[in-house]
């Protein structure tokens, strides 16, 4: 899988990369004042091929001057029919604001919407203003049911069958 957006590389997370995807994703936390959670909500990012190649998701990274400056993935789970959580999507604020994010969401769901996947959750925090306003200008519905204890705000957007 790849994708090119402007001058980053949207592309497969490599094993080599587990330390700097980790710290992109524990920076970003910390930037909001949320807490780095690597035995909780974090673990899957430190166990990528158990927690998402293993269960038929994937984990990307998007790459930029060979540095790992964001992240997204997702994998399947049993909240619905044929549905997926989305995970991990996060940037590094030196590349927010470039439509980065909002492209990195649209290559998501199309390789979810290829798997034959009916339901996209996401689970975020108030605090994130900016994923919570991508997220309900592209179609994500809020619902109730949040699992992960940082988060307040849970989404659910439903692809069309084929």
């Amino acid at each position: 899988m790849l994708y090119y957006y402007q001058d980053f590389v949207i592309r497969d997370w490599e094993q080599k990369e587990k330390t700097q995807a980790a710290e992109v994703i524990r920076s970003v936390l910390l930037e909001y004042g949320l807490d780095w959670e690597p035995d909780g909500a974090d673990r899957d990012v430190l166990q990528v091929e158990e927690c998402y190649l293993a269960t038929g998701g994937e984990f990307w990274v998007i790459e930029h001057q060979n540095q790992i400056v964001g992240t997204g993935a997702y994998y399947p789970i049993d909240r619905g029919e044929k549905a997926v959580e989305i995970r991990k999507m996060y940037l590094l604020p030196n590349v927010r604001c470039l439509g980065l994010g909002k492209h990195l969401l649209q290559q998501l769901e199309t390789a979810i919407a290829s798997r034959g996947f009916e339901q996209i959750w996401i689970e975020t925090a108030s605090i994130l203003k900016a994923a919570v306003k991508l997220y309900e200008n592209n179609g994500y519905i809020p619902t109730t049911g949040v699992e992960t204890q940082r988060c307040d705000r849970i989404y659910v957007k439903y692809l069309l069958s084929n």
